[in-house]
């Protein structure tokens, strides 16, 4: 598994360019709540560190990760957004919901992305169980928040 080989929160400075005249969207689901507040601390966290403005820094709450898709396009089409982070957490059950959710998040994100030429990232984690998800949102896997904000930056440094 990748994150038993390396940490979420770390990264290398390549690509990390001026952020501070950058405004980013974070969207962040509220179905499971605690990993998800954990996702966001560690995503805006991690822009305030890159030089980030407070104010430039807008967050949307959604009910689930499947209404992450819509919303990423709401703000990816606001010319003021330069880049969308989408923050869930969908963690395995006994049906195939869990397929058709992860599936849909992953292409809706991708296909936002696509759309309006700008980076919106994919900051949702797909564990197995709750434990799964909280190593990985700032426990002993790092943040995937963090992850998913610095991958903003350094597209935007592309």
């Amino acid at each position: 598994m990748a994150t038993s080989l390396k940490s979420l929160s770390a990264h290398s400075p390549k690509n990390v360019q001026d952020i501070s005249d950058k405004t980013f969207g974070i969207i962040v689901s509220e179905w499971n709540e605690d990993v998800t507040e954990a996702l966001y601390s560690g995503a805006y966290q991690t822009l305030i560190e890159n030089g980030a403005k407070k104010e430039n820094i807008i967050r949307k709450n959604v009910p689930g990760s499947f209404e992450l898709t819509l919303a990423a396009q709401w703000l990816a089409q606001e010319e003021s957004i330069d880049a969308v982070i989408c923050l869930g957490c969908v963690i395995q059950g006994e049906t195939k919901h869990f397929d058709f959710i992860c599936d849909a998040v992953a292409h809706g994100i991708t296909n936002v992305s696509l759309k309006y030429n700008k980076p919106v990232i994919f900051g949702v984690l797909t564990p197995n169980t709750q434990q799964q998800a909280m190593d990985r949102a700032g426990g002993k896997h790092g943040n995937k928040g963090d992850e998913a904000a610095i991958t903003a930056v350094k597209m935007l440094g592309f």
